[in-house]
């Protein structure tokens, strides 16, 4: 049964625009388990794409813990390990492969893929040459392939032409629908209302409140018109 816990979880990062290491995440504790949906909320800046990147396994907790059972699949950056000197065939075989599935699993799901994207003969040819649209539609096909135990998802999904979004959007629900889990960042109030029954809100890095999903928005909105007061 898929399950994430985290507990006193910190994430420290460090490059050239940071001065030694900044604590990017700290003292981070939560527990979902199958059949949750989590939405994560907050102010630009607080932490969720950092805590979506360490669920996803980008980054590594720097200390504390965090547990996860189950296959992740990570929508909040379809385009992550593109090869653009590849064809979008093969970049749906690797993206998928990388994921920890077989050649086989991959090579027998490969025509949903390709007639998913519907790019026509562009797909055997190099993602370089692809328009923004052509590329969106090649890797969300690959991305969203194989049904998950964990789904993570941003709201990226506004790219593409209108009859590419609206199909995109049917397989997004379909895909939660099936997945155990879902973790949802979100700044869109009525979709994660009506989406997810639990809500993690961060501020500054730390989580402000983890429980009911409104509870979670009104102590999120309360303080911001504390703020403007």
């Amino acid at each position: 049964m898929p399950k994430i816990l985290a507990k006193d979880m910190c994430v420290k990062l460090s490059g050239r625009r940071i001065f030694g290491s900044e604590t990017i995440l700290s003292n981070v504790n939560f527990e979902i388990k199958d059949g949750d949906r989590l939405a994560l909320i907050g102010p630009n800046g607080a932490g969720k794409s950092t805590l979506m990147q360490t669920l996803a396994g980008i980054l590594e907790p720097s200390s504390g813990m965090l547990e996860i059972e189950g296959e992740i699949n990570a929508l909040f950056n379809v385009g992550l390990g593109t090869r653009k000197e590849s064809t979008g065939r093969r970049n749906m075989l690797l993206r998928n492969m990388v994921q920890g599935r077989s050649y086989k699993e991959v090579k027998d799901k490969l025509p949903e893929m390709i007639d998913f994207a519907d790019i026509g003969e562009y797909i055997d040819r190099p993602m370089e040459i692809y328009s923004q649209g052509m590329a969106m539609r090649c890797v969300f096909a690959a991305a969203t392939a194989f049904d998950p135990d964990i789904l993570l998802m941003d709201e990226w999904l506004g790219a593409g032409d209108a009859g590419f979004r609206e199909k995109s959007a049917k397989r997004m629900e379909e895909l939660v629908e099936k997945s155990g889990m879902l973790v949802l960042a979100t700044h869109h109030q009525r979709l994660s209302r009506d989406m997810c029954n639990l809500g993690l809100y961060l501020k500054k890095g730390n989580v402000a409140f983890f429980g009911d999903v409104g509870e979670a928005w009104d102590r999120y909105i309360e303080e911001g018109l504390r703020k403007e007061d």
